[in-house]
């Protein structure tokens, strides 16, 4: 033991004085690192980073989309002949959570994609024949749309019918302005370029000689290559078509895509902006496929 106690003893003051350093060195570590944050909190301004997006106000600098229900649209309606008014809303603006207006009874919050149309049109025929314009739901087959992708007009929609309950089996003609009356919910079927074959309702909202408002939203699972993109109730619009004068209409729509739709669809803006006036110039009599394109 005395042999060896000689070379221990140092072994064991090295390895003490270590630990001891080791503590030491942690200290003043974590005192610097505690002074540099309380440092960063103090010059963080109180206006910024304490309080969440979904609760700082957007009412005064960017109030959102607003529907024609009693006040003026946002965007606004263009002057006549003017080109449509087409935004497309970021959710970064108003958070996951953001609440759709009253009007559209939309219950679910927040959006993937979100785009709205502001537009006045001529238009000389009565409220009827608009309605009877909507009901032809096979007309809808040959809808094209400027794909920003393949940098040319493609097909939106390639089939189309009406269907007399939600099951693809019960095919039927076209509605008639008789059966469109408020209140009334429909069906149909259509296959999307995109999105595939999917069955859809047609909420009829109002139906006057001055004023037609009808909701559209998908009531199956729609896929594509076997993986669900949207479910139920996932893609909604609204639509109002309005008349303001003799021989003049008022158009707006939002179209929604629910905050968990598959990004496989909803990522391209462009895209999406011409989908929907593809939509929009079919309801209104113009050719879908006319140039230009609202966004290349």
């Amino acid at each position: 033991m005395s042999r060896f106690g000689g070379r221990l003893q140092p072994v064991k003051m090295r390895a003490r004085n270590f630990r001891i350093r080791s503590v030491l060195i942690f200290l003043v570590i974590l005192a610097v690192t505690s002074a540099v944050c309380a440092a960063r909190v103090h010059r963080t301004p109180t206006s910024q980073s304490l309080v969440p997006a979904a609760l700082s106000s957007s009412s005064e600098s960017n109030p959102g989309p607003e529907l024609p229900c009693g006040k003026d649209p946002i965007p606004p309606f263009p002057a006549l002949d003017d080109s449509p008014v087409i935004r497309s809303w970021n959710e970064a603006e108003f958070g996951r959570d953001w609440i759709p207006p009253i009007c559209t009874g939309w219950t679910t919050l927040g959006f993937t994609s979100l785009v709205t149309t502001a537009a006045r049109f001529r238009y000389t025929n009565e409220a009827t024949i608009m309605l009877q314009h909507i009901g032809a739901i096979s007309s809808l087959a040959g809808i094209r749309y400027w794909s920003t992708t393949h940098k040319r007009w493609q097909v939106l929609i390639s089939e189309a019918c009406a269907l007399n309950e939600a099951a693809p089996g019960s095919r039927r003609g076209d509605f008639t302005p008789d059966e469109m009356k408020e209140g009334k919910t429909l069906y149909f079927e259509q296959v999307d370029n995109l999105s595939g074959k999917g069955l859809y309702q047609m909420h009829i909202v109002k139906a006057s000689p001055d004023q037609i408002i009808f909701e559209v939203e998908n009531v199956s699972i729609i896929r594509r290559m076997f993986i669900p993109i949207f479910h139920a109730g996932e893609m909604q619009s609204i639509y109002f078509l309005e008349r303001e004068s003799d021989g003049v209409w008022r158009y707006y729509s939002m179209v929604r895509t629910g905050k968990n739709a598959n990004h496989l669809i909803t990522k391209n803006e462009s895209s999406l902006i011409n989908r929907t006036v593809a939509l929009y110039r079919y309801l209104v009599g113009i050719p879908s496929d006319q140039e230009p394109p609202a966004a290349r």
